[in-house]
Formats: structure tokens, sequence, C-alpha cells
């Protein structure tokens, strides 16, 4: 979707590239859509899982390149904090971190450590698919940002949501 001068993909990996050192894309479907961001890609090992499918393919492609953990950003999500990656990394150790703003905890949004590829296989065979079913049995840690306009996992899922950033978008720009 077009979103201020480029994409809301195109604004969400612009962002993301100034908080980490390797970005690569999770798609499913047509990778063709997505190969002008310059970005490489990976699909799901278990399509039509929903995001576990996508984390557990980045967990496998990070372990490859000697990465400990992973970093995930939600393509509808644009607003993440300038300090996301830090603060998550700061508190990840070996299980899971997630965003929280609000009372409201981000599944979509955190760190997740590569040794937990394994369980996150077995439990996608075993026909898994809710996010928060499986990062609970590994006990989250939270690393919470309250008092933001807009919240910044504002999460953009209907054509009103859209509308509403992109006003955000605009008065953060400035005329």
């Amino acid at each position: 979707m077009p979103f201020g001068q480029t994409t809301l993909l195109g604004y969400i990996i612009e962002r993301a590239k100034k908080q980490t050192p390797e970005l690569i894309l999770n798609v499913n479907g047509d990778q063709n859509r997505v190969l002008s961001y310059g970005l490489q890609v990976l699909k799901d090992d278990f399509p039509d899982r929903g995001p576990l499918g996508g984390i557990l393919a980045a967990m496998k492609f990070a372990k490859t390149k000697g990465f400990d953990h992973i970093v995930t950003f939600a393509c509808d999500s644009p607003f993440f904090p300038d300090d996301y990656v830090d603060r998550l990394v700061g508190d990840s150790e070996d299980g899971i971190v997630l965003s929280m703003s609000g009372e409201k905890r981000h599944p979509v949004m955190g760190i997740f450590a590569v040794t937990l590829a394994d369980d996150l296989k077995s439990y996608l065979e075993k026909g898994g698919r809710r996010v928060m079913d499986w990062i609970t049995r590994h006990d989250p840690k939270t690393v919470v940002w309250n008092n933001m306009n807009p919240d910044p996992f504002f999460n953009i899922n209907r054509v009103q949501d859209l509308e509403q950033a992109e006003k955000y978008l605009t008065l953060k720009s400035g005329p």
C-alpha cells in the first residue's frame, strides 16, 4: 500500500535498516512483488501457519549465519520506536522478549532466540498456529513503551487505520 513517499513496507524497511545490521523479508506467495526492495526473501517452511512459519524460517536462516537471535518487525506496524532493537536486545538472553504498549503485548514485534527453532518446528508439525500459545510456553519477557502518541505498535488492519496512520505521518514530517 502507498504510504508517505513510499509504500508501507518500504517505510518499515527503511526504519528497520537503521536498527539492525542484516535484514531479510519473509514472504509467502509471489516473491517477485518484493524483489524491488533489494532484500533476501525467505518463504515459510510451514505455509499457511501465520507469523510462526516466518519466525521459524528466519530462525533457521539466522542460525546458518551464526546469529543467536532474530528480531521481528510486523509489516503493518510502521511506528515502532527508534530504540526498538536496542531495548529488546538488552533483555534477550536465551528466550523471547516481546514489545508492549499500554496493556497489550505485541507477539510479532519481538526478539527470539534461535535455540527455540526445534521447539517451534515441533509445535508447527503438531498443527499449532497460535503465536501467543507458542510464545507463552517460553515465559517471555516484555519491554514496555508507554506514553507515546501514536502507540508505537499501532497496527494497520483496515482502510481507516491506514488513513489514521497517514494523518500521523503528515503531522510527524510537518508541512
